[in-house]
This record gives structure tokens, sequence and C-alpha cells, in this order.
């Protein structure tokens, strides 16, 4: 029995079958992870190795390049790129998209443990970069005053959210850990008076030794006594800052030292690495990473309810505020509710195309459930594939949502058209066997062309295999509601005579007359006569419902009528000269295809989320608090500006590091910092960016970057490589080719890796002298470092906290190169010899970091397009770089997302190319034939000759948002041309002629092919609109995919007839006529 013979025969079945589905459907929705995108396994791995100390140039010799040495053979490694700057190395490894990241991870520790390394150089670790390692939720722990806070203050503020307020969010179901940023941590600083300890030959060495020995809990042991066993236990851990400063030293003329007699103690903090404001007023950042399957958005509700019960339970001292600077769950569920808010308007929409047509609300329900269906049947497969719920999956339902009517218009206009002379089951059944290979080879030709996606390299295989699964899904899900669920339901109508009869009373006397009639009558007529109050409360709704639409169905006929009407003649007589339409159409598409220079390309659109950033790097040498300083001057320029305060919502600042978990390369160091502002909805950002733009430039030796907050880990849109081996020459190259592009209005934030780096004193020692006195460079560098840098000694506990305690010179002998040159370096020596005596102190600097790529020394100048598309800054980039006389061994490339770019267009248009091919594939076995689908493919030049025209007036960019709806759209638009040429072949096989046939089943087919292409258009429309967060990456799609159907469409109805009648005429002899 075949599927649709069975759905007619057995509809309990069948609706059981549908229940369950549904069911089952809407217990996996509940339990699908809701994320932004969907997991992107970037191919990257980074190779980060600590050298305390180290200068740019020593990392690269003894670290960068012993690495890359023994890391080029890896298998899949595309590219090697090295980053070495003051006291660390950065291995960046970029492999091939699609490599085993996992077995690519244990090949890269297998080479790293063949690595030799100086001893005094810490062991390498691997990085894997995800986006996923963002925070989800930031938070600025403050003050409720206004008054700048104090050190004190800083101080308590710091230890709240260490010791309370990260525990508390660290329990949070779906958070994996908790960084700090900002405030003052505690620490206990010994600054010892070199003056004072030299007298007495007291070194460094012995403080931290004393420290350490004075400091310590110890078990004694056990002592029975009394028939009792006792712990013994020594307890001598300082309780407080006196005891630190009356440490027993040593004993100088019969005098006991201690430790007060030669130092300071007192409780201080660290030195910073990060400061944090928000509005301007100092806080301590707070970033909330979840834990990689956990699910943002419930996160992020998480987050906040922990906030609520923290206030409502008063865990938050009163003076303590705590504010909400970022909510990534913001942008995900206004994304996700815009999709889904599009995929229902596309839904309704479809429905009143449909109704519109059938002029019919039942048949109009039948077709329109299998949206809803199908759409719970695909969650039961996203469930079993792990497909998140994303902006991409959700998006593959939206733009499926009109596509899945297809096949219930198809099936349901067949089935109408037996019904005129058949019973309903007949009809049902032989309706759907008639169309059900048309539009199985349909569906199959869509789902075909998402095949070829998997051989698309770059991003876009990654992102778009969500979309790719989820629209295949949803396609099966329609086809098989097409075959069974459609024709169970249309096959139920019968004759209300029929409907109405009930079988007689059955005969009985007696006791059985009065046991069976009550049964009978409950359990056969009382379901009846529920069935018939259904019956007519539903008709007469659909009455009223046709009665209000009437003069739209009516006004809707009279257009439809004109336009078959026209349609039929123009088809006569575009038969009558099939050459010369044939030649209009092909010369109409080629006028379209010369639109494709003209257009705009870019890799991806940029995506507004209401929020950007300005990234500040000052000179190298900078403090963190001058960095602090520029950064709260940019704030000031909002907070001063009335216009421009009213449309931003907030803005925070962080200096240094701050809480970042994966800080890029270039955001380290007290230099660095950034200026994060939230705008308002809706708010022009333009005003914002000129403004803080006139006021970076205003200030010296500041370097800035604008931008937005990335999905997408790409390099900047113009990046120009200039490889040589002399440092000097390489600098001297970046700048010059830096100044060519800011000559050019067209780019802006160029940035040059290659510039000069921190201030240093470098320390040469002379082995001789040193020998004279019976040092060692180690002996010695370590004392600077222990004087100078500082050691933690130990530890002071108080509670449950550990406080370093950090012994190192006090600031005034450790201000100049004058006091670096005085440092004793023998202390407890007879006679004092200071560091000048054996060794030369010289100011150097040197270059702030070296990077390497593919093993050669590269300097990257870096830039941001101010107008003007990708490709044209590329080609203005080319033109530059051309022009611009670099030394004899320095050579120049353009570089960063053009790269991107072109590998991501050349793998897209091999996958357009097979998916063309899959589609002939499906075809030609549906239609057992060579010819037929070849001239049915015509329709896919003519789609996208309709999609550039699209873009082109729509101005949107060329970006593999686009290439991608091309290919979906080379699924799409050969179904109306099969469904067409299917019947002309059927028409043929019962004996019409060539002409007749063609003419014949374009007027059939006319109402269902337009039905088909307004149902997927309308369906695609709210995601044309491009409204809502999101919808940049949306938007490009729908329209090339709307564009080139409508265009294909309405061509195809002309062109195909005529190409079938001229190829036919030498390809088919008449022996079906014959037959017939």
């Amino acid at each position: 029995m075949s599927m649709v013979k069975l759905a007619v025969k057995r509809p309990v079945t069948i609706a059981m079958l549908t229940l369950a589905v549904l069911l089952f459907g809407m217990v996996s929705l509940g339990r699908i992870p809701v994320t932004l995108l969907p997991d992107l396994a970037y191919p990257t791995l980074t190779v980060r190795t600590d050298y305390p100390g180290g200068a740019p140039g020593e990392v690269e010799q003894l670290v960068s390049k012993p690495i890359e040495e023994n890391l080029g053979t890896v298998k899949g490694l595309r590219r090697i790129e090295s980053i070495s700057r003051a006291g660390q190395s950065d291995v960046l490894l970029e492999f091939s998209w699609g490599s085993d990241m996992d077995m690519a991870s244990l090949d890269v520790r297998e080479k790293l443990d063949l690595v030799e390394l100086p001893l005094d150089i810490e062991k390498p670790i691997l990085l894997r970069f995800n986006p996923a390692e963002e925070p989800v939720y930031r938070l600025a722990l403050g003050f409720n005053t206004d008054q700048a806070p104090s050190v004190t203050q800083l101080k308590r503020l710091r230890t709240y959210a260490e010791e309370d307020l990260k525990r508390q969010l660290e329990s949070i179901e779906g958070v994996a850990s908790v960084r700090l940023g900002g405030g003052l941590e505690d620490e206990i600083q010994v600054l010892v008076n070199e003056r004072q300890a030299a007298s007495l030959q007291i070194p460094m060495t012995l403080i931290s030794q004393r420290l350490r020995e004075e400091n310590i809990n110890l078990s004694g042991g056990r002592i029975e006594a009394n028939r009792a066993e006792f712990l013994v236990r020594t307890l001598n851990q300082f309780e407080n800052l006196d005891d630190i400063r009356s440490i027993y030293l040593t004993t100088r003329n019969n005098r006991p030292v201690l430790l007060k007699d030669i130092a300071t103690v007192e409780n201080s903090y660290k030195e910073r690495d990060s400061i944090s404001r928000v509005a301007g007023m100092e806080a301590v950042e707070v970033s909330l990473y979840k834990e990689g399957d956990a699910n943002t958005v419930q996160v992020s509700k998480a987050i906040q309810s922990a906030l609520r019960q923290l206030n409502d339970a008063k865990l938050i001292p009163s003076d303590y505020q705590v504010k909400p600077i970022y909510d990534q769950a913001v942008f995900i569920s206004a994304a996700i509710a815009e999709v889904r808010d599009a995929a229902i308007m596309g839904g309704l929409l479809a429905m009143v195309i449909i109704y519109l047509f059938l002029q019919r609300v039942w048949p109009t329900i039948i077709i329109s459930l299998a949206i809803p269906i199908s759409i719970i049947a695909t969650f039961n497969l996203l469930y079993g594939y792990q497909v998140s719920l994303n902006m991409m999956s959700l998006g593959g339902i939206a733009l499926a949502v009109g596509m899945l009517v297809d096949n219930a218009i198809v099936v349901l206009e067949n089935i109408a058209r037996h019904q005129q002379d058949q019973t309903s089951e007949v009809a049902a059944e032989r309706g759907t066997q008639e169309v059900a290979g048309a539009i199985t080879a349909s569906t199959l030709t869509t789902m075909a062309v998402f095949f070829p996606l998997v051989f698309v390299e770059g991003i876009a295989g990654q992102l778009f295999r969500d979309q790719a699964l989820t629209v295949t899904f949803a396609l099966a899900a329609s086809l098989l509601v097409a075959l069974t669920l459609i024709p169970m339901l249309s096959s139920r109508k019968k004759s209300t005579d029929n409907a109405n009869n009930a079988a007689p009373l059955p005969y009985a006397s007696g006791w059985r007359f009065w046991l069976k009639t009550p049964l009978y009558l409950v359990f056969r007529w009382l379901p009846l006569a529920i069935m018939t109050a259904v019956i007519a409360v539903w008709r007469l709704l659909a009455w009223l419902f046709f009665f209000v639409t009437k003069p739209v169905l009516a006004l809707f006929n009279r257009g439809y009528n004109v336009c078959e009407r026209a349609y039929q003649g123009l088809l006569q007589r575009s038969l009558r000269r099939a050459g010369l339409t044939l030649s209009v159409i092909l010369l109409s598409s080629a006028a379209c295809y010369a639109l494709l220079p003209q257009l705009p390309v870019a890799l991806l659109p940029n995506m507004a989320q209401g929020e950007f950033y300005v990234e500040v790097e000052l000179q190298p040498g900078a403090t963190i608090h001058e960095t602090d300083q520029v950064l709260d001057q940019l704030g000031q320029v909002i907070a001063d500006n009335p216009a421009l305060n009213s449309a931003v919502n907030r803005y925070y600042t962080i200096a240094g590091t701050g809480s970042l978990l994966n800080a890029a390369p270039g955001q380290s160091g007290n230099q660095w910092g950034r200026l994060n502002v939230v705008m308002n909805s809706g708010a022009d950002v333009t005003p914002v960016h000129q403004a803080l733009r006139e006021r970076v430039q205003r200030i010296p030796g500041v370097m800035a970057k604008f931008g937005s907050p990335e999905l997408f880990s790409f390099a900047s849109p113009i990046v120009i490589e200039l490889t040589g081996y002399d440092l000097a020459l390489l600098q001297q190259a970046a700048e010059q080719t830096a100044e060519q592009l800011g000559a050019n209005e067209r780019f802006t934030d160029i940035r040059v890796n290659m510039t000069d780096g921190q201030p240093e004193l470098a320390v040469y020692f002379d082995q001789a002298k040193l020998s004279q006195y019976g040092l060692t460079s180690a002996e010695v560098s370590e004392l600077l470092a222990t004087k100078i840098g500082g050691r933690v000694a130990s530890q002071f506990s108080l509670a449950d906290r550990k406080i370093d305690i950090l012994v190192r010179s006090q600031a005034v002998d450790r201000d100049s190169l004058r006091d670096l040159q005085q440092v004793i370096i023998n202390p407890g020596a007879a006679r004092e010899v200071p560091l000048q005596a054996v060794a030369r102190v010289v100011p150097v600097i040197g270059p702030s970091e070296i990077t390497r790529v593919d093993q050669q020394r590269t300097a990257l100048v870096e830039a941001n397009i101010a107008f003007g598309d990708l490709g044209a800054g590329v080609a203005e980039a080319e033109r530059l770089l051309a022009q611009t006389q670099l030394p004899l061994t320095i050579n120049g490339r353009i570089a960063g997302q053009n790269e991107d770019m072109q590998r991501s267009f050349t793998s897209l248009q091999f996958a357009l190319l097979l998916a063309v091919f899959l589609v002939y594939l499906v075809m030609a076995s549906q239609f057992e034939s060579f010819v037929h689908p070849l001239f049915i493919l015509f329709s896919v030049p003519l789609a996208g000759a309709g999609s550039i025209l699209g873009l082109y007036l729509m101005g949107t960019e060329l970006s593999i948002i686009v290439f991608i709806g091309l290919i979906m759209l080379a699924g799409i638009v050969v179904n109306n041309a099969i469904v067409l040429v299917d019947r002309i072949n059927q028409l043929r096989s019962e004996g019409l002629d060539r002409f007749a046939a063609v003419a014949q089943a374009a007027q059939q087919r006319l109402r269902p092919i337009l039905m088909t292409m307004l149902t997927t258009v309308l369906g695609l429309l709210p995601l044309a609109i491009g409204l809502g967060e999101g919808a940049e990456i949306r938007a490009p799609m729908a329209i090339s995919v709307i564009a080139g159907l409508l265009f294909s469409t309405l061509l195809t109805l002309l062109f195909i007839p005529c190409l079938y009648v001229l190829i036919d005429r030498k390809q088919i002899a008449p022996t079906t006529e014959d037959a017939a």
C-alpha cells in the first residue's frame, strides 16, 4: 500500500502520528538551547609563552623562532604568525576550515614538547580561540555617591567583589567563571631603606627568608596525658602588621635588628593592571562567562534573578550599587524575536495569498496547516542533530515558511480538479499520486542545493550549516505533510446526506430495549449531534468570513482574470515568435548582469548592535593612569554635550587589560584602553563618532580605533603586510605606507604595529669585574629584580583571605637612573659595591613588538574604510601601495578581510555550480531525459539576473549572505519550471500536439505557479524589509531570493514554453500522439 493510499484509507492513524510528531516537537523545542549564533569552531590555536623581563628581540630569537620552526610541519596548518613583545610570545596558528581541531591540538602539544627553550622561560600554554569566550553579562560595582572614592573605599569595594559578590555569582547555574577588573587589591608592602640595610649589612634575601620562617603554623605531633590525646600545634602566623614589623632579622653590635628598624611595613595595594569607570566614576567591573553548552538567555535571566535576590536580602551594602552595563541576551532575545515575528508574519501573508486564490476557508486552512506542522516537526530533527535556536536556524525557518505550502498547494489544486467528477477519496488519492513525483523532485532540488555547503571554506560554511539543515528538515516535513495529511483531510469531504445518515436503532425487546436504547443514544447520536453543531458553527463562521472578504475576493478575481487573459494572449504571440521572445529575454538578463561590477562588495554586512567602542593606545611607556586620563577625556566629550548625552544610554571605560578572558595580542599593557558606548534605541551614532574623533585627534601620541562588537573574528578591512628582515627599514616602510593611507580620505583609524617600544634601562655586566667580587650575573640580576620589582615573600592570613606580602626597596631608592646605578649589589660584605662599579646602565628604546608571518618579519599597517565598500577600499589600497617607493628589501601585499572574502567567494562559486549540477541530476532522474532538465536550468541564470537587479536597486552589498541566497535560489526557481514541464509531458502523453500541450499546461499551471511564487515571496518579505536586531544578516539573502524569484517566474512563464517548443521540435518524435 502506497503512502498516499494509506493516508486516505487510515485517517485516524495519520491523525495520531501527526499528534505524536507535534507533541515531541514541542518537547524538543523546550530543550533546544538558545544562542546568538551557531557554534563556530574557529580553526585557530595560540601558543602563549611568558618570558619575564625579556625584550621583544630576545623573545623573538629565544622563544618565537624555535616554536615556529617546530610547529611549521603540523598537518593542516595554513598560516603561522608570531608576535613577540616584552615578556611574552604569542604564536598564532591558523588551520584550514574543517580541520579537526582536537587532533590539531594534540599534534601541536606533541611538537611543543620537543621545543628546547632556556630554563628561565616558562612552559608554553596552548589556547583555543572561541568567540563564545566573551562575557555574556557585565556588571559595574560602584558607590551610590557622586564623590570620587578614596583608596580605602576602592580596596573595600574590590574585597567585597572578590569575597562575596563573586562567590554568589559563581554559584549561578550556567555561569562558568567570574572575572574582576578595576578597584584596588590589598597588598602588604615591606619597603626597605637601602641605606640602613646596607649599613647593617642585611641583604634583601634575608628579609624574605625571615618573613617566610616566622609566618608559619605547624603541627608538632600528639601527646597522651590524663587519658586524653592532645594535638600539638605551633601557631605563629602574623595576626597584624605589628607582628611583621617586630620580626627579628639579626644581631648587630650586640643589638637585635628588627624589620621595623630598616623597613616600613604598610597596608597598601598592588600595582594596578586595570582601571574601570562607569560614567566617569571608578568601579569594579564584574564579567560573567557562561558554560560552553549553557543557554545564554536562561543564564542572563538567572543572573538577573540572583541580583534581585541579593538586593531583596540586603546582602549588598547600602552604600554600594550594582549596575548591569552589558547583557548579550538583550541582543539575542531581540534578534530571535525579530526572526520569529518575521516567520509568523510571513506565514500569515502566505495564508492570505492562498485564500485569495482558493477563495474557500477550509482548503485554505488545510494548506496553511503545512506551516505549523512542518515547523514543529523540524524541532524534533534540530534537537536530534544538536542544532541550537539561533539567528541562522530561525532564519532558515523564516526563509522556508513561504515554501512550506508549495507542495500542499500543488496537491490540493490537483485534488480539486479531480473532485469535479470523482468521489473525495478517489480524487484525493489519484490527485496526490499524479503530482507526487513532481513535488518530490521539486523538493529534492531545493534540498540538494544545500549539500554543496559542506565544501564551502571559511566562516560561510560554518555559519550557514544550521540554516541549511533547518530549511532541509522543514522542506522534508512539508513534503510528508503534502503526501499524507493533505490528501487525508481532503478525502474527508462527504455529502451532508451521507454524513447525517445514522444506523437504524437495533431491534430489542423487554429489558434489553431499556438497556440498549440509552447506550445507543449516548454513544451514537450524542457525538453526531456535537459534530453537527460544530460543523454548523464552523460553516457559519466560514460564511461570515467569506461575506466580509467577498468585495476583496471580487476585486482580486477581476485583477487575476485580466492578468490571465493577458498572459494567454502574450503566450500565444510568444509561441509564434519563440526565437524573438527568447532573444529579448536573454538580452534583458544580460543587461541585468552588466550591473554586477557596480555592486558594492563586502565579506559580511556590518551589524548595528546599538553599541560601539573606541580603542586607544598611548605611546610606549605610558602609565595606566595616563591611559585612564585619556579615556576620561573622551568620556567627558559625551557627558559635557547635552545632545550627545541624550543619545547615549551609558558609557564605561577600561584602562589596561581588565577582566578580558581572552585579551587579543594588541589588547594588553598599561598603554591600552577602551571606551564602550551604548546608544539609546534608534539614536544616530554619527554625531558621537565625529565628536570623539575630533577629540582624539587633539590628543598627541594617541592612536585610536573605532569599531563595533564583533560577532565574527575577522582581520581589519585593510591590512598591508610588509615583509623584510631589517627592523629599521620595516618601520620606515610601515610609517611611509601609513602616511600614504592617511592622506587618502577613504581610510581612517590607521594603525602601525611596529612602533617604538617601552623605554628600557639595559644593564650590561662586566664579567671581569663581577668575578673580582665573587659575583655572578644571575645573582645580581635576581637582586635587582627583588629591589626594583619586588618579590612576594609570604602571605598574610585575614579570615579566609590571603594577602601577599611584597618585599622591595622604598620608592626613593628606585626612582631614577642614578638610584639604579647606586644599588648595592653585595649587601652584607665588608666593602659595599654599587651596580655602576660592575655594569653599564644604558637607556634604550627597542621595538614595541616584532611580528613574523610565515617565519618572515612583517610590519602590519591596518586601516578602516571611511566610506565605500570593501572591494573599492582594497583597490584603492593596492593603487597606493603600488605608488609607494619601498626599500628594495621590503615587499608589500594586501591582506585582511580581502583574503577571507576571496577565499569564501571562490568556494561559494564552486558550491553554486555544484548545486546546479545536483539539481540537474535530480531532474534528469525525474524526467528520464537529458534534454528537458537542461532547458529547465535556464531559469537559474534568469533568477541570477533578477537578484543582481534587485541588489542594485536596493543598494545591497554583494556578500557571502547574498551568495548563500543565490545557491538556495538555484533550487527554488526550477520548481515552477518542473511543474510546468511535467504537465506538458503528461498532456503530450495523452495525445496533444506540442503547441496545444504547451499552451494548455501553461494555462492550467499558471494559478499554482503564481500561488507558490507569491507565498514564497511574501513569506520572505518581512525578512527583506530588514527591521530589528540582526536584520543586516537576514535582509540581503531575502532580497536576493525575492528579486530572483519574481524575475525568474515572470520570464519563465514565457521562456520555458518557447524553449520547449523550439528544442522539442528536434528532440522528441510524435510517437505519443500516434499512439493516442
